[in-house]
């Protein structure tokens, strides 16, 4: 299952205070309930986050069994919504 690269999409930054919650959960292993956008829906995958990656000035959440996704698609993990802006690398 892999969401992401669609389209060339300008990145919005997430914030950091939860770009350092997404450090602390892939740290922990745990498996979280992500939802994302998938186009005009949502979706939602139970995934551990193994990684977090910058690739061409886009942030990346590496998930198990091949998911990847724009960290600006995100929408919550585990009930805790996204927050937008404040973090540039």
């Amino acid at each position: 299952m892999t969401h992401s690269m669609k389209g060339k999409r300008k990145y919005i930054p997430i914030n950091c205070g939860y770009y350092d919650r997404l450090e602390a959960w892939a740290t922990t292993k745990k498996t979280c309930a992500i939802t994302y956008k998938n186009g005009d829906s949502t979706e939602l995958v139970s995934t551990k986050i193994l990684d977090l990656k910058l690739l061409d000035g886009i942030e990346y959440l590496f998930g198990e069994n091949g998911f990847l996704l724009r960290l600006d698609d995100l929408v919550s993990i585990d009930g805790i919504p996204l927050e937008m802006g404040n973090c540039t690398f």
